[in-house]
């Protein structure tokens, strides 16, 4: 891995776990000492990082975590519910490749087995590998790259709701009912379950970041 993947890594991580805090800024050398890297690779992960919407890099005032609202949630998930289903529908049109279908089944395995352990975190986890499965099974390296961006954000916000969510049983039997869609390749079933699917999910996570006043995420 080179000095710059590490830094991207590390500081991707340290600001989806709160490590680092939304709307502080930190400098380069700071950063820098922190991750074990110069700070260089720091400066090239910054403006990666910018580039997906969850940094500002200020010259000579370091790098700013940018916050996420309710009003941003609303606006980003209002943009999935539009692209993920076509992703869906695409991904049916085409067919699963063998890898990928035994990609998504692994995943959707894991957030059963998550949920049966009641283990949230390894949950999302591998929602967040299932949402980027299905939108690379779309074919589609335009809406890939749209996706991409605002997945990291609602990971993000889920992350730090959590243990504030009801157990996410509808969601898990969604993932199944989009997998079997997709193994069936039924471009219609696919794009409506997921659609359902991400309204429900955006619903319940901005009346959550509202109702518990989470507007610095």
């Amino acid at each position: 891995m080179t000095a710059g993947a590490k830094a991207y890594r590390a500081m991707k991580e340290m600001i989806l776990d709160g490590r680092l805090k939304p709307s502080a800024s930190y400098l380069e050398t700071e950063l820098a000492e922190c991750i074990g890297v110069s700070r260089t690779p720091v400066r090239e992960a910054g403006l990666r990082l910018e580039r997906e919407g969850l940094v500002t890099v200020r010259p000579r005032r370091g790098i700013q975590v940018l916050p996420v609202s309710a009003e941003d949630m609303a606006e980003i998930y209002q943009l999935l519910s539009a692209l993920e289903p076509l992703a869906a529908e695409l991904a049916a049109k085409r067919g699963l490749t063998e890898a990928e279908a035994e990609a998504m089944e692994n995943e959707t395995a894991r957030m059963e087995k998550a949920l049966e352990d009641g283990d949230l975190v390894a949950w999302a986890e591998a929602d967040d590998a299932f949402h980027a499965l299905l939108v690379e099974a779309s074919g589609n390296s335009r809406l890939i790259e749209a996706t991409s961006r605002y997945r990291t954000q609602v990971h993000r916000a889920r992350m730090a709701t959590l243990t504030m969510r009801p157990r996410p049983q509808q969601s898990t039997e969604d993932h199944r009912a989009l997998l079997y869609c997709l193994l069936k390749r039924d471009p219609a079933g696919a794009r409506e379950v997921h659609f359902r699917h991400r309204q429900a999910a955006g619903n319940m996570l901005t009346e959550l970041l509202s109702r518990h006043h989470l507007d610095n995420l």
